[in-house]
């Protein structure tokens, strides 16, 4: 049986999809919809077993890509943060004709450490795992914190990630648990080759999960690809800086669509 999702939708043009980081919901993506809807139709889904879009048993990777593919069937381009990174990569390589364009922010094929390649340490992960089971709310806000932390507007971008939390109802314990999994145990990389669709990746310079030196190790898996680095951001440039995210979003969007670019800027 298939899960329905929830969906915020607005503005109009061709399609743009986000999908949303672990603990968070729809609601994270606010401060761009001033800058996107007069060209483009924005989707912001909750993912499931978050928000408005729970209950639900899709807890792996692939069942929350399939059940994402099932509830949207127009060609897209595809905006995924961290935990939400995977996921819409995972879409590329499932659907690439789903997948007009493929942006992924403050993400990584790989988020666990491993030799000769930086990542979040696995005593992290566990330890978050750990404290989830114990106090929800207070992991959740803990990861928050360890988001903005070293960034000018860590303390604006941390009480506007818990307005988020509160937006929505909140996640599952066993979804919450499950992207734990995901980010514990998921490796993208040998498959990146496979990406034939434009791909933009996104990070901020101070994010202390993933580490900025992943975008140089991307590069040499898919030279193809392009990569932009905020130099005053940690893991959630698009809340710090919401104005030049959109900025650097729109010019991707535009060699995704240069026929709609070209339609717009007329």
């Amino acid at each position: 049986m298939t899960t329905s999702l929830h969906w915020y939708r607005s503005g109009q043009g061709s399609d743009m999809i986000f999908i949303h980081g672990w603990g968070m919901n729809s609601a994270v993506w606010q401060h761009l919809l001033p800058f996107l809807t007069a060209h483009y139709r924005v989707h912001c889904v909750d993912l499931p077993g978050y928000g408005y879009s729970q209950p639900s048993d899709a807890l792996s990777l692939k069942d929350m890509v399939q059940c994402l593919l099932e509830n949207s069937d127009q060609p897209a381009i595809w905006v995924g943060w961290s935990l939400g990174g995977i996921v819409a990569t995972q879409v590329a390589l499932l659907a690439p004709e789903r997948v007009q364009g493929l942006v992924t922010v403050a993400s990584s094929p790989r988020f666990l450490e491993k030799q000769g390649w930086r990542g979040t340490k696995l005593q992290v992960l566990e330890a978050f795992l750990q404290q989830l089971s114990e106090d929800f709310i207070g992991t959740v806000e803990r990861f928050i914190e360890f988001q903005a932390m070293g960034t000018l507007t860590a303390r604006q971008d941390i009480e506007w990630l818990k307005k988020v939390v509160v937006a929505h109802p909140p996640p599952q314990t066993e979804s919450l648990k499950a992207g734990f999994y995901i980010l514990g145990h998921t490796d993208l990389r040998p498959r990146l080759h496979e990406l034939s669709m434009p791909w933009l990746q996104i990070y901020g310079l101070l994010d202390a999960i993933v580490p900025v030196r992943v975008a140089q190790a991307v590069n040499i898996l898919v030279p193809q690809s392009q990569q932009k680095i905020f130099d005053n951001s940690a893991h959630a440039p698009f809340i710090s800086h919401p104005e030049d995210f959109s900025q650097v979003l729109l010019s991707f969007c535009g060699q995704c669509l240069p026929d709609f670019h070209e339609k717009v800027s007329q």
